[in-house]
């Protein structure tokens, strides 16, 4: 794609949904959150380009390292690479699909996942916690994705870390945003200070985040909107080169 009048989106996960960072041509970028991602979509022209923050493209069968994309980027990030964790197969994702009520039944569909995990991964590997907590945001896009081809040209997975890391000349980020679940100042300074000499303005950037959004999240969904920049004018790089794609034709890259 080498459109430069496209709106750009960046996208994350959060509490409440989504959170997006939109910029349409000529105008300063905006922030808003979106109980689902179909509603996102709605909210957009056609032509929309979209990065986002989560997996797209399941494997039927999960290697050592991941779909591929995650061993690709994780030897770019150095300290940071762990923030970058494998997805298990397809079936795993959608092993229990039920609205959790209780943290029992959270826990109880956690393990359930894990076992169809093993039994769909070699070496067999169970599901992470942290993982399995994004596994209903996951199968959202992947519905979809199924569901409407034409988004494949349109909605294109990123990474944060991975972004920040392109964005700063191919050097990781120095500092984590976070240290033991809490916001790290310092690193999220280092994220900002990046983000803008990529064009934000500080005040943008310093607002609070909307409401059921964390401000980490705020500054990935902008980092990801200058991926989705960068894949419109033709310039982003995906990991693999060419992407992949999985069995249902859905494409399976990180883009950064």
């Amino acid at each position: 794609m080498t459109s430069t009048k496209a709106v750009l989106v960046g996208a994350d996960g959060c509490k409440a949904g989504w959170i997006a960072v939109r910029r349409t041509p000529g105008m300063a970028p905006s922030v808003d959150v979106f109980a689902s991602f179909t509603a996102l979509l709605a909210s957009l022209p056609d032509d929309a380009v979209i990065a986002v923050d989560m997996p797209i493209g399941l494997p039927e069968f999960s290697s050592k390292g991941g779909r591929g994309p995650e061993a690709l980027v994780r030897p770019l990030l150095g300290a940071r690479q762990s923030s970058v964790f494998s997805i298990p197969s397809r079936a795993a994702l959608y092993a229990d699909t039920n609205g959790f009520t209780t943290i029992e039944a959270w826990y109880a569909a956690h393990i359930r996942a894990s076992e169809v995990a093993k039994t769909t991964s070699d070496p067999p590997r169970g599901v992470s916690i942290q993982a399995f907590g994004i596994f209903a945001k996951i199968r959202e896009i992947d519905a979809l994705l199924i569901a409407r081809p034409d988004l494949h040209s349109r909605v294109y997975e990123s990474h944060p870390e991975v972004a920040f890391c392109r964005l700063n000349g191919d050097r990781a980020m120095q500092l984590p945003k976070k240290i033991k679940g809490s916001i790290n100042p310092a690193g999220m300074a280092e994220r900002k200070a990046l983000l803008c000499r990529h064009g934000y303005e500080m005040g943008f950037l310093d607002q609070p985040p909307p409401r059921g959004a964390a401000a980490d999240d705020f500054l990935d969904a902008a980092a990801m909107m200058l991926i989705a920049g960068r894949i419109a004018r033709g310039e982003a790089r995906p990991f693999p080169d060419p992407p992949g794609r999985d069995s249902l034709g859905i494409p399976i890259a990180i883009w950064a």
